[in-house]
């Protein structure tokens, strides 16, 4: 028998596998290409010689106004030579070289409907030296997707999405994205122009790709780059830049499991995502199983991706299992079996999700027989004055992210014959959502033999929401 420890609240729980059971770990089962040694000569080259566009020195000079956005804390690496704490100095410098004055660059971490960073977040992210130089004279936000003293609409895209946008990013002279590509349940990879399409824009926005309608085709699971999102997303960013009148100045980061960078590359979104792609896709999209599995087995933290609660949030708690069903669904079975671990306690952490245990409980009467059925109450949570203010003032989720996560959530129901969760504490809320549950992982998985059959192929994914995850695909697949 393998002993396999697998996430499960701030600590582990043992299963007993069977030795057919195979056990992947990104980064380690299969090793990540080599990273970049020399992060800052790396950057700075690909600063200088952006790809599509001409360099800042061209772009900026005396009286220009600079916007530097940058991802929040859900993703990059806190290390010293992270892309955000590498690229953004880097940027600064070249802007000032070019005439630019300190006091007209002003540096927004692109939230979209993530809680806003706290200054002790913020100055983790960026490293003390750049925190302290711009966060005393309020050059330092975070977006607002609610203050529209500080949105600008734009109307409605060819697609018929309706674009609002950051209003200091859009009146800047130069508008810099800093990007993480990192593979992604949600549209394939972080980065490019899904930096654009849900850091620093509004709920309606988002609502145009974050729901079921998109999220349910049969081009979104398993996960590809080549969707209706990813289609909705690139031409949100476009749309912005054909209203600002100019083009994002991108520098991205293909990183590897432990955050570091694989290239970086800079300049024009459109030509840069299919480049950036290309390299990440050799770390990502990962040709290892040569049979298909029964059994997805995992188990997650209390405390991760979302923040805490996510992993006892049961809202959350399926998007999460439902998160790892799109990034596994090629190597496994048609209807094949979740088991994931879960100290599933009924921590909604409400402080930092105030919209979910009202949605939750919306879920449980009234008709509600699938996740989708929720989705008609969108507009109602999102215009809720309470949820909004503790949004804008409460380091609260905005009260459409829930909604975007039930959109993703059911598609675990969708593709599996049965979700098992184990060592809840409190199982009525996984039951509620339509998961089973099971003291142990040995219980779960004979239970799972009604559906599988005996001595089921068992996928074993430890770590899997302490790490970077991958793409798994079969040894003769081919990228999507």
């Amino acid at each position: 028998m393998k002993n396999v420890q697998f996430e499960y609240g701030e600590g582990y729980l043992e299963a007993q596998l069977p030795e057919s059971a195979e056990v992947f770990i990104p980064g380690e089962t299969v090793a990540d290409p080599p990273f970049i040694t020399n992060v800052e000569k790396a950057t700075i080259e690909s600063i200088l010689n952006p790809i599509g566009m001409q360099p800042i020195s061209e772009l900026v000079g005396p009286g220009s106004k600079v916007t530097i956005s940058f991802p929040d804390r859900v993703k990059g690496g806190y290390q010293e030579n992270s892309h955000r704490k590498a690229s953004i100095p880097l940027l600064i410098k070249e802007c000032l070289k070019a005439g630019v004055k300190h006091k007209d660059i002003k540096l927004i971490c692109a939230i979209g409907l993530h809680r806003k960073n706290t200054d002790n977040e913020i100055r983790d992210i960026l490293g003390e030296k750049l925190y302290y130089q711009f966060a005393h004279s309020g050059q330092i936000s975070n977006h607002d997707a609610e203050n529209w003293e500080n949105l600008i609409d734009l109307g409605f895209n060819d697609l018929g999405d309706h674009i609002i946008m950051n209003k200091d990013v859009y009146e800047s002279d130069l508008a810099i994205l800093i990007g993480h590509v990192l593979g992604n349940p949600y549209g394939g990879y972080s980065g490019g122009y899904k930096m654009a399409a849900t850091g620093i824009t509004h709920w309606k926005c988002i609502a145009a790709h974050h729901i079921p309608r998109v999220m349910h085709r049969e081009d979104f699971t398993p996960v590809s780059s080549k969707s209706m999102m990813r289609d909705k997303m690139d031409a949100i960013g476009q749309h912005m830049e054909m209203s600002m009148g100019k083009k994002f100045f991108m520098c991205d980061a293909v990183l590897d499991t432990k955050q570091r960078q694989i290239a970086v590359y800079s300049g024009y979104g459109k030509e840069i995502q299919p480049v950036a792609w290309e390299t990440a896709n050799k770390r990502t999209y990962v040709p290892w199983a040569e049979e298909k599995f029964d059994v997805m087995m995992f188990g997650m933290p209390q405390n991760f991706h979302y923040g805490n609660g996510h992993g006892t949030n049961p809202l959350l708690m399926l998007q999460a299992i439902a998160a790892n069903v799109i990034r596994y669904k090629r190597v496994m079975k048609e209807n094949f079996v979740v088991i994931c671990s879960s100290i599933c306690n009924g921590y909604f952490h409400d402080e930092e999700f105030p919209s979910y245990r009202p949605l939750y409980d919306l879920y449980q009467k009234d008709y509600h027989n699938s996740l989708s059925d929720l989705a008609k109450f969108g507009e109602y949570f999102s215009t809720n004055e309470e949820f909004i203010n503790k949004y804008r003032f409460s380091y609260g989720y905005h009260p459409f992210h829930a909604f975007s996560m039930i959109s993703c959530g059911e598609i675990a129901e969708k593709h599996c014959s049965a979700i098992y969760i184990v060592g809840a504490y409190e199982p009525g809320f996984a039951r509620s959502m339509g998961m089973k549950t099971r003291p142990d992982f040995k219980s779960a998985i004979e239970d799972s033999e009604m559906y599988m059959g005996k001595n089921p192929r068992i996928l074993a994914l430890p770590k899997t929401f302490r790490t970077a995850g991958v793409h798994l695909m079969m040894k003769d697949g081919n990228i999507p």
